[in-house]
């Protein structure tokens, strides 16, 4: 079972073919055929890229017949999301704590 927002998340997105995999279960559910149409890749390899997804946490997937339709998980996505705004809200307030301090030709 995958840990939402684990470092194995963050890595599975360093793969652009990963990623690009993400882009096409944003528009909507797929089965492994339906991704390797549109990736320059073969179905083997949309299916190990799928586990690596699957493993972080990132996508589900459910029998449809004898194939299995692959969505994104929004448990996994959502987790980080709340990464992403917990570093911008402390890069926020870091960037505003050195705007407010007075410049040295003020001191």
């Amino acid at each position: 079972m995958a840990t939402y927002g684990s470092a194995a998340s963050w890595e599975a997105l360093g793969d652009s073919t990963r990623r690009a995999i993400i882009e096409c279960l944003a528009d909507r559910p797929r089965a492994v055929g339906e991704l390797a149409a549109e990736l320059p890749i073969s179905r083997p390899a949309v299916s190990q890229h799928l586990k690596v997804l699957k493993d972080a946490g990132l996508v589900t997937d459910r029998a449809a017949g004898s194939r299995r339709v692959y969505r994104l998980s929004p448990e996994g996505l959502g987790a980080l999301r709340d990464q992403l705004e917990t570093y911008w809200t402390r890069a926020l307030s870091g960037y505003a704590g050195a705007v407010e301090q007075p410049s040295e030709e003020e001191q």
